[in-house]
């Protein structure tokens, strides 16, 4: 693959081109020997070539993702699908049916997913659309890419709109919330996982409210659930309250509303670094704003600091947060404007919140979008509708970590100089300016500032992950490459 080079050319390498190469850009050397551009791209995989609806998912923290669905293109069947994190990409398997009748469609919040550690098994949360839309619970075992299930069990007997979850690592249990059916209240239930079967105990109401958008977090340093609802048909606020787990009963306090004007599209995620939990939800009183609050418990009660604007310019529908324990960090996502699916990194010190400057990680409206961290990999996994691509299931690695919006072919090792003489095209022969040489085909340099390769193949004046030095500039055009 290299070209033999002329003494007058010493400091130069010549090999094929593999893809365009750009004038003054950056180039790696590939392991056939070709050499190309850097680039990157965000982490994307289309998991289901269908239109889906209703997604749900959860990782083991160790690189294990599995997705949950509503098929659309197969009579709404529910549908799972298992992953693995390698790499900067996720690798799936092929889907399985939890549901061969259908899963209730339409509504975002109709399908669940919860990780239970102690047992090492998914707990699949979902309203049966062929049994009076009852709420059912079904425990899948991943094998590598492989899925397997238990038994369905019906978790009430009351038709069901809305269905969450989450697992409460002090009781080993999952604790459930719920809504629907002829007395349509926020409802809670604590099941029991053995082997690849679940169990439940006694139904409560855990608020005498018609809950709208439940979302359930566990605060493992109060050892409580908090389940987070619009009091719909009521006050329309915003709701927060209590759960305490006792064996496998559930009851419910400190029922308060965070917001004083109409919210919905909420996310919630518990900070271990902090121990305060991080609410997020659209303002429809304001202006349809995406904000967020803290929230604290103390023994049976929540209180909340002041709420901000996250920093994102428009309204975003389809609000998720995850709280990242590698960095201590937490990750918003949303869709903006029904235009763009965004990230923005948000921080808690205290009752209050710091954001980082929002990401465009895929343009175009999504929906049903829902998000979960793998601490294993240092990266969040967002799943979601892709309404631009015939409604598809798309999945993304975006965290503030390892894989903070995009994957990469730069690595510490592959620089190897700065392309020279031209632009080249695809398997064209490319001359590189290497290691010594002067590269004269810049513009806008300071002299003597050190430049580094970023991941988008440009030049910058601070490292990006990895780290990789192009050189020093002696003037505005030139810069004497390093590596």
């Amino acid at each position: 693959m290299v070209a033999y080079v002329p003494p007058k050319q010493a400091g130069k390498y010549k090999a094929v081109a593999s893809g365009a190469i750009t004038n003054g850009k950056p180039v790696i050397v590939n392991a056939d020997g070709t050499v190309g551009s850097i680039t990157s791209s965000n982490a994307v995989t289309v998991f289901d070539s269908g239109s889906i609806k209703n997604t749900a998912i959860a990782t083991n923290g160790s690189g294990t993702v599995l997705i949950v669905y509503r098929d659309e293109d197969d009579s709404g069947k529910g549908k799972a699908i298992a992953g693995t994190i390698s790499n900067g990409e996720i690798t799936y398997g092929s889907e399985a049916i939890f549901e061969a009748g259908a899963v209730v469609g339409g509504h975002i919040y109709t399908t669940a997913v919860v990780y239970d550690a102690s047992n090492s098994k998914f707990v699949i949360l979902y309203c049966d659309d062929d049994n009076s839309d009852y709420p059912t619970a079904i425990v899948a075992t991943v094998s590598g890419t492989s899925i397997s299930f238990g038994t369905a069990v019906v978790i009430g007997s009351n038709a069901c709109v809305d269905i969450e979850g989450t697992y409460d690592s002090t009781a080993e249990k999952i604790v459930v919330a719920y809504y629907g059916g002829s007395t349509p209240y926020l409802t809670g239930i604590v099941g029991t996982v053995s082997g690849t079967d679940i169990s439940f105990g006694s139904a409560s109401t855990l608020a005498s409210k018609s809950p709208f958008g439940i979302e359930v977090a566990y605060d493992s340093n109060a050892n409580k659930s908090v389940v987070v609802y619009r009091d719909n048909g009521g006050t329309n606020n915003g709701f927060a309250l209590v759960a305490t787990v006792s064996g496998t009963s559930i009851s419910a306090s400190g029922d308060t509303n965070f917001t004083s004007s109409t919210a919905q599209q909420f996310g919630i995620a518990f900070d271990s670094s902090a121990n305060k939990l991080v609410i997020v939800f659209m303002d429809q009183g304001d202006s349809l704003k995406h904000k967020a609050v803290v929230a604290t418990v103390s023994g049976t009660s929540i209180s909340f600091g002041s709420i901000s604007e996250v920093n994102i310019a428009s309204y975003s529908t389809d609000n998720k947060v995850v709280y990242d324990s590698v960095n201590n960090k937490h990750i918003i996502t949303c869709d903006v404007a029904d235009a763009n699916l965004t990230r923005v990194i948000a921080t808690v010190s205290g009752t209050s919140l710091s954001y980082d400057t929002a990401v465009t990680l895929l343009s175009g409206n999504k929906q049903h979008i829902k998000t979960a961290y793998d601490s294993g990999n240092d990266t969040a996994v967002i799943a979601l509708r892709d309404t631009t691509n015939s409604g598809r299931g798309t999945s993304i690695l975006a965290g503030s970590g390892t894989y903070s919006a995009t994957s990469t072919n730069l690595t510490s090792e592959n620089y190897i100089g700065i392309a020279s003489g031209g632009t080249y095209a695809d398997t064209a022969e490319a001359t590189i300016d290497v290691v010594g040489t002067v590269n004269k085909d810049q513009s806008g340099l300071t002299a003597g500032q050190t430049y580094y390769v970023q991941t988008d193949g440009t030049l910058g004046t601070s490292a990006d992950s990895p780290s990789v030095v192009a050189g020093t500039a002696i003037s505005a055009t030139e810069i004497i490459v390093k590596g």
